[in-house]
């Protein structure tokens, strides 16, 4: 529905794409914050479950962005997010939101509760 996109994992990071519709502004005419903070949330999310052992369920309970520049309708947003800190049963992750040729977008932290798999 927001076409985000995975562009790539490793140990403990993933990057993942969305390119911002008409349907995503707000009433200034920019990508709304709730868009990116969903961007953020699934890299983030999406880099937990490259840990070994694996993570079958996570959630997250706390979040936080702080939105650098605006970023504009038409323009693809890169989300790379990383684990910080991988327990057993919560993992803190980061995430940079990336606009057009690099510009900072916005910044974030979250902390998800994870199940395990068993090793």
């Amino acid at each position: 529905m927001l076409g985000l996109q995975l562009v790539e994992t490793g140990d403990g990071t993933a990057v993942v794409e969305m390119t911002a519709t008409e349907d995503m502004a707000n009433h200034s005419g920019f990508v709304h914050g709730g868009m990116i903070s969903t961007l953020a949330d699934s890299a983030m999310g999406r880099s937990l479950r490259t840990l070994k052992p694996g993570v079958s369920r996570a959630m997250s309970f706390d979040l936080k962005l702080n939105f650098i520049n605006a970023a504009s309708i038409g323009e693809t947003l890169r989300a790379t997010g990383h684990v910080i800190h991988a327990g057993r049963r919560t993992v803190v992750t980061e995430c940079r939101v990336e606009g057009k040729d690099g510009r900072l977008v916005a910044t974030a932290s979250a902390t998800f509760a994870v199940t395990r798999d068993k090793e």
